[in-house]
């Protein structure tokens, strides 16, 4: 029989190359026609401002790759070249080799539908999203893939910073380029999203997730697991911030004060920033946390450092989930059916956070503008909002809960026959092998 071939270039970031692996495996899995090979630029712990550079200097060594694969008589042919979304700039090899361009979004559909608006106010109606004028405290905006009006304070830093400009138009001139773009979402979740984008462009979008990480393993038994056995169900709230950054001192305290008022059960991973590098466990949280109050909460609380995350929300205790938004994290709170109280940090994180509360009405809100790095939005949030936020997300029965239990259950069937993400993925593959993308 003979194969496809797909060449896939994923981002040299961790999360968005396990991500693509596992798209990849899912691929294959789905049909045996295809083939996949992954060429990896090297790993980069930081993002960002070095990315487009990275991308040029990466260059040369993937079209060779790409041209050794066209001349190997061994080779399957090649049916497509999938550029991760940070790696649009690859698509010029793409169109060397006359291959057809696709890319694989690892965030939801709600982005790819803000990238592609924004760059179109700015080629077509010459609107500068980083001007002034249009990041007037209070204002909001339009955008197609959101029934409500956003405001400008949860969209994208890499949209609105001055410092982004050059990038951010090669991102969504990017996204422009492709002919299909496979997005890790499911069709039930981002629905409005993914109808107005097929009204649009003739970008043909497939969304084939929710595309996890490891699966929670109930024979890999830690600490962690142990103590969330022997809590009552749905009694836990889990607080998390990611795997890149990290809360300050000041900040973390408000926290705990308002985990002690609240008097929940909880499992929070807290971790220290180094100069420079990613977040890593302390060995002492008393240079962090309020006195003792680790031993005012140690009946009902535990603190821990890296967290094995899937294991933790898919354990019957967790009844509330503390998040930065990433997308990672909103699709595994969604498959696992724990709500999300939101607290985004950067990137598009507050979008997330903005379209689970206010969109989907599938989350609660601690902060939906809090921001790390824009000068616009909250710097700081007094614990009396983030024990509200708590308290919220951890009613019984409120009507947030039940969504999320629903979409759930929709979720995990998604992928399997008969699903809307396995028959796009069918329809992709379809498009692949017939050349549609020509």
């Amino acid at each position: 029989m003979d194969k496809t071939q797909l060449v896939v270039v994923p981002s040299p970031g961790i999360s968005h190359l396990a991500s693509t692996v596992e798209f990849a495996k899912l691929l294959i899995h789905h049909d045996h026609r295809l083939t996949i090979t992954n060429v990896a630029l090297t790993h980069f712990t930081g993002f960002s401002s070095f990315l487009e550079q990275i991308v040029e200097i990466y260059k040369p060594r993937v079209r060779q790759a790409v041209s050794d694969l066209i001349s190997d008589p061994d080779s399957p042919q090649i049916g497509g070249f999938i550029v991760d979304m940070f790696c649009t700039d690859m698509i010029d090899i793409a169109d060397e080799f006359g291959l057809s361009p696709l890319v694989f979004l690892t965030s939801g559909t709600a982005l790819l539908g803000v990238a592609l608006h924004l760059h179109t106010l700015r080629e077509r109606d010459n609107i500068d999203t980083t001007a002034s004028e249009f990041k007037q405290p209070g204002k909001h905006v339009d955008i197609p893939c959101f029934a409500n009006k956003v405001p400008v304070t949860v969209l994208p830093s890499i949209a609105v910073e001055e410092s982004w400009k050059s990038y951010f138009w090669n991102y969504g001139r990017g996204f422009k380029r492709a002919k299909g773009i496979i997005v890790n979402t499911f069709e039930e979740f981002e629905s409005h999203a993914i109808r107005s984008l097929s009204k649009g462009d003739n970008i043909k979008v497939y969304p084939v997730g929710p595309i996890l990480g490891k699966k929670a393993d109930s024979h890999e038994k830690s600490g962690i697991i142990e103590w969330l056995d022997d809590q009552p169900p749905s009694s836990v709230l889990y607080l998390c911030f990611g795997s890149k950054v990290s809360l300050g001192k000041d900040q973390a305290r408000e926290v705990a004060s308002a985990l002690e008022r609240s008097g929940v059960r909880f499992l929070w991973s807290l971790r220290k920033q180094g100069p420079g590098m990613p977040p890593s466990d302390y060995s002492d949280y008393s240079e962090i946390l309020p006195e003792e109050f680790l031993e005012r909460t140690a009946g009902i609380g535990r603190l821990i450092g890296w967290a094995p995350q899937t294991q933790i929300l898919a354990h019957k205790a967790i009844g509330g989930f503390v998040s930065h938004c990433g997308w990672n994290s909103v699709l595994e709170s969604v498959y696992y059916g724990v709500p999300i109280a939101t607290w985004p940090l950067y990137a598009e994180q507050q979008l997330n956070a903005f379209e689970l509360v206010e969109e989907l009405k599938m989350g609660v809100e601690i902060c939906l503008d809090y921001n790390m790095a824009y000068e616009l939005g909250t710097k700081f949030l007094g614990s009396e909002r983030i024990e509200k936020g708590i308290r919220d997300v951890m009613k019984e029965d409120n009507e947030i809960r039940k969504k999320v239990k629903e979409m759930s259950g929709i979720c995990q069937k998604t992928l399997m026959e008969g699903g809307s993400s396995y028959f796009h993925m069918s329809r992709f593959i379809d498009d692949l092998i017939e050349m549609k993308f020509k």
